[in-house]
Order: structure tokens, then C-alpha cells, then sequence
């Protein structure tokens, strides 16, 4: 039998699906002269479903590519998939075993009114109204992490699980990524919501609640200054909008911000001033530990050679007397 035999009848009679998979998958490869990397397949499920290409690339990796790897249609070499026998199609073949994998698809499609269905009993299903305004409120941030949803996909968490007597009540629903949504287990209950709301509060009078001058660059959740009283010249802090006392009680998220500010304006004082050889990095916590700020902050002070006349022991110095060790 020819390739094209042998995929023919497979595609029309020994295909057995219970989702779209496979003759997406096929299609991808046909399409790309018979090799396909798992990240490329996966693209194409994203197209069909408008989720996430992480979700994909696991369904290709432990459904899809193992089903076909094992009916020997396709093999796999590390990430990447071929299809047997491709090197044997002629042009107008591929173009008809592409159109039987089309055919297979919307046939499929046409049986099937809502093929999301499966993913739906695990996560309750939330329309598409609903969804929009629970990202909304969560400013399309994920609310554990915050992640953006032009970084990483959201989706919609119920807080109280369904199986535990949660609604679909826009109140017991939550802006989470992909990543958090997967590691927090259906038994869990745990409401992140207010992490979005508490990134806006302010204390009046705080010197770096109203910051509006200065600015060297700003993130949704916090801003980059010079400091005024500089330990050397570019001494720079990245303080976080929200006020708060105390760097241990920062949001993860604003975490994450502060440490995209701290890396880019390194690469911003490396760029502009080629005698810097090194950082110090520190935050004060606590009146003993010398904070004389109530907002936390982090401080960047670059560092020169012969700055001081021994800088061994850096951020020891705090101490001086164990600088030295």
C-alpha cells in the first residue's frame, strides 16, 4: 500500500476521535513537509480553541502525540514530530489528505455542539459575559501571581468549588493563570481577589505614596527614582505604589515588579556608565535595621572600583565591625 493509502484509510476509518486532535495535528504536519515540534502543533490546537499553548503542548506530549506515535502514523525525535512516509506525497496528495483531515474536523465539530465540554467539568463553566468582567476586575492580572494576560493566558477560578457548593455567582469567581489555576486544587478555597484592590491604597502625607516627579520608569505597580541623598552617583530605588511598611509584607507580584525595575535600570546605569564594576542591593526593615521611610523601598547603588578603600564584605558593612571577616 502507498502513503497515501495508508493514511487515506486511516483518516477515514480507523480515526477514532473524542476531540479534535488528531487531524489537527496531521494537518500541521502535512502542511509543514511532514515535521511538526511540539510547540508548533500545539499552535495550531491554540487556533482552534483560543486557550492556552502550555494546555496544548501537554496534550500533544501525553494524548495526541502518544496516540499517533503509537499507531506508528507518526515518530518522535526529542520535541520534534514527523510523519512517516511524508518524503513519498506529491503536492497534490498532501493537499487531499490535508481536506480528508478538514473533513474529519468539521464533521466532528457538526456532532459535537460544544467539543470544550471536557475541559468545562473540572473548571465549572462560566460564559463569556461573566468571564470578561471578572478579568476586568482583576485589572488582567492573574490574582495570585500577576501575571499579565498578555504574558501568560487566564482563566476563571471558582473560589468556593463546585464540588464543595461554590455558585457561578460572578462574587465566588476569581482571575487566575493558567499555572496558579493548575496547582490549586479543587478543594482549595483559598480568595486572592483582594490583592487588587489593596495595590491602591495610599497613605496621605507618605513621601512615596505621591510620587508625580523624578520618575525614571514606572510599572503598573511600581516606580523607579533617583535617590535624593545618594551613596554614589546613580543611586537608584524602586519603590513599590502600594504603601506599605514593610518589604515582607509586599504582594508577590509587586515582587516581581520591583525585580523588572531593579534588572532594567542595571542594564540602563551599565549602558550609560561603563565605570560601574558592581551593585549593592539592599532594603531597610525596621527601625533597628535603620529604615527611617515607612513605605518600603529597595535600594540599587552602583559601585566603582576604589569607591572605598576595601569594599570586601559589602552589605556586612552594616555592621562594621564583621565587614571584615
Amino acid at each position: 500500500m502507498t502513503v497515501l493509502s495508508i493514511l487515506s484509510d486511516f483518516i477515514q476509518n480507523k480515526m477514532r476521535m473524542s476531540h479534535i486532535y488528531q487531524p489537527v495535528m496531521l494537518m500541521e504536519l502535512l502542511k509543514r513537509r511532514g515535521n511538526a515540534s511540539r510547540r508548533e502543533i500545539a499552535a495550531a490546537l491554540l487556533q482552534r480553541d483560543g486557550s492556552q499553548l502550555e494546555y496544548y503542548e501537554r496534550i500533544v506530549t501525553n494524548m495526541v502525540g502518544r496516540v499517533l506515535t503509537n499507531r506508528k502514523v507518526v515518530f518522535k525525535e526529542r520535541d520534534l514530530y514527523s510523519l512517516n512516509g511524508f518524503n513519498e506525497l506529491t503536492a497534490s496528495q498532501i493537499k487531499h489528505l490535508v481536506g480528508l483531515c478538514d473533513g474529519k474536523l468539521n464533521a466532528f465539530l457538526k456532532k459535537r455542539d460544544d467539543p470544550w465540554s471536557h475541559r468545562k467539568t473540572s473548571t465549572g463553566y462560566v460564559s463569556g459575559t461573566k468571564r470578561y468582567e471578572v478579568l476586568k476586575r482583576g485589572h488582567f492580572r492573574c490574582e495570585l501571581c500577576g501575571v499579565s494576560a498578555d504574558i501568560k493566558a487566564l482563566e476563571v477560578d471558582h473560589i468556593v468549588p463546585r464540588n464543595k457548593g461554590g455558585s457561578d455567582d460572578i462574587t465566588n469567581l476569581q482571575a487566575l493563570c493558567y499555572s496558579c489555576n493548575a496547582t490549586k486544587r479543587d478543594r482549595d478555597d483559598t480568595d486572592f481577589r483582594g490583592m487588587a484592590e489593596s495595590y491602591k491604597h495610599r497613605e496621605h502625607g507618605c513621601v512615596f505614596c505621591d510620587i508625580t516627579t523624578g520618575v525614571l520608569a514606572d510599572h503598573e505597580l511600581a516606580v523607579t527614582i533617583n535617590d535624593k541623598h545618594s551613596v554614589t552617583p546613580q543611586h537608584t530605588l524602586i519603590i513599590p505604589k502600594r504603601h506599605v511598611s514593610d518589604y515582607f509584607d509586599l504582594h508577590q507580584p509587586e515582587r516581581n515588579a520591583i525585580d523588572q525595575l531593579l534588572r532594567e535600570r542595571k542594564e540602563v546605569i551599565e549602558r550609560e556608565d561603563d565605570s560601574v564594576t558592581g551593585f549593592n542591593i539592599g532594603v531597610n526593615c525596621g527601625q533597628d535595621a535603620g529604615q527611617t521611610i515607612w513605605h518600603a523601598h529597595v535600594h540599587l547603588i552602583p559601585r566603582r572600583n576604589g569607591d572605598v578603600a576595601n569594599p570586601r564584605g559589602g552589605v556586612r558593612g552594616c555592621i562594621p565591625a564583621q565587614q571584615n571577616y
